[in-house]
C-alpha cells in the first residue's frame, strides 16, 4: 500500500460537497486508509485519545468532523481490530465461542462457518487506521464509507452501475458490519458493498433504525460522483 495519491486526482471537497447536496446526507461521508507504517500518517495527524471501536471511529469522522489515526490499541473491539489487518483473531472469535454466547448462532460451529468468511487483511498488514471526513480528508482514502437511510442506499446503487449495468452482489452475514463488510471487504475486493449494520455497530456508533452502511473504493468516486445528479433527476427516478 503506497501514501502516494492516485495517478488521477480527485477534488475531494467538491466531491463531499456533491454527495451532500445531491443526496441529502446528514452527515460526511467518511475517508478511511490504511497505513501500512508510521511514516504514512500525515505530518500532524493526532492519534485518537481514547480506545473505541472502528465504527464509533467512522461516526466522530460523520458527525464531528474528527480526522485522526488509530493504532491497534485504541481499538476496542478485537474482531473489527482483527478485520483491519491491526492484530490477530482471537482463539474465541476464531472457533466460533465468541459469537455463540452471544446468543446470534445455533451452535458454535455455525459461527464458525461465519466467522471463517468474514473478509479480513493479514494480521500485521495494518500500522494504524485513518479516519476524516471526505470533504477535509488529508489523505489519500482507500474506502469511503456512507451511512443513510435506504432511498440514497438505493440511488447509490444505481450509480454504481450507471456506466456499465449489471448487478449488485452485497455480502454480509449481520456481524462486523462496518469494520469487515463495508471498509475490509471493500478494499480487499475493490467492489462497493451494502451491508445493513450490525448489533455492535448500532449499538455503539449512531447507525439509526433506518440507516444501511455502504463502502466502495475511493477508485469510484468520480463515477459515482458523475452519475449520482443524471440518476436522481431522470424522469423515472422518485
Amino acid at each position: 500500500m503506497s501514501n502516494e495519491p492516485m495517478k488521477i486526482a480527485i477534488d475531494y471537497p467538491e466531491a463531499a460537497a456533491t454527495l451532500k447536496r445531491v443526496l441529502g446526507l446528514k452527515g460526511s461521508p467518511v475517508a478511511i486508509k490504511f497505513a501500512t507504517t508510521k511514516e504514512e500518517i500525515p505530518a500532524g495527524m493526532e492519534e485518537l485519545d481514547k480506545t473505541i471501536r472502528h465504527c464509533s471511529m467512522v461516526n466522530l469522522a460523520r458527525t464531528e468532523g474528527k480526522i485522526f489515526s488509530a493504532t491497534s490499541g485504541k481499538h476496542e473491539c478485537n474482531g473489527g481490530a482483527w478485520s483491519l489487518g491491526l492484530r490477530e483473531i482471537t482463539p474465541t472469535l476464531k472457533s466460533g465461542e465468541f459469537y455463540f454466547k452471544l446468543g446470534k448462532f445455533d451452535s458454535a460451529a455455525a459461527c464458525k462457518r461465519t466467522i471463517d468468511k468474514v473478509s479480513h487483511l493479514n494480521p500485521g498488514d495494518t500500522y494504524a487506521t485513518l479516519y476524516a471526513p471526505l470533504e477535509k480528508t488529508p489523505f489519500t482514502p482507500q474506502v469511503i464509507l456512507i451511512i443513510a437511510n435506504p432511498r440514497i442506499m438505493l440511488k447509490l446503487a444505481q450509480s454504481t452501475l450507471f456506466r456499465l449495468g449489471g448487478r449488485i452482489s452485497a455480502e454480509f452475514s449481520g456481524i462486523q458490519s462496518v469494520c469487515s463488510d463495508a471498509t475490509a471487504q471493500t478494499y480487499l475486493t475493490g467492489r462497493p458493498n451494502f451491508s445493513l449494520g450490525c448489533d455492535g455497530s448500532r449499538r455503539f456508533s449512531g447507525i439509526a433504525d433506518d440507516e444501511m452502511v455502504m463502502g466502495f473504493p475511493a477508485e469510484m468516486l468520480p463515477e459515482i460522483i458523475e452519475a449520482l445528479p443524471i440518476i436522481i433527476g431522470a424522469s423515472g427516478s422518485k
